[in-house]
């Protein structure tokens, strides 16, 4: 009797066969994993932006108002423009994006962002509040998230 050396072609076709299912059951179920990295980026991103609009506020008569340049991050800031167009490029490169969702005057500020997971935004405001929104907040006559 011969023994047996090595695998069937039988053998190596269901083991390769079954690696693959694995590997795309990995795979999907890793698309929502990035989403919310993304997400968690932004939400850091918008964090800096209240640190921003806190120096801007202490260093300007106009207080909030350099926060925002029409309904956007006001990327020309003569001080902190760079570092404005750093996050706002950041939070657009993870899918987000603050256009249109960006409101400040002497007193108050509130700045929003798109996320990727379940169509939501995230917003700040002057007055310490952070959170998920299912709905756009920032508006020019509240100039504060809604949450």
């Amino acid at each position: 009797m011969q023994k047996r050396q090595g695998f069937t072609l039988i053998e190596l076709l269901v083991v390769i066969a079954i690696i693959g299912i694995l590997s795309s059951i990995v795979l999907v179920s890793l698309g929502g994993a990035q989403n919310k990295a993304k997400d968690a980026r932004i939400v850091a991103d918008l964090s800096q932006v209240r640190t921003v609009a806190t120096l801007i506020s202490g260093e300007e008569a106009t207080g909030y108002a350099g926060v925002c340049s029409g309904n956007n991050l006001n990327i020309g800031h003569a001080t902190y423009g760079d570092q404005l167009s750093t996050i706002d490029a950041d939070i657009e490169d993870q899918g987000g994006g603050v256009d249109g969702n960006c409101y400040a005057g002497k007193d108050d500020f509130c700045v929003e962002s798109t996320l990727n997971v379940g169509n939501k935004y995230y917003c700040i405001d002057s007055d310490g509040r952070a959170g998920e929104t299912a709905t756009t907040s920032c508006t020019t006559s509240t100039s504060s998230c809604g949450i």
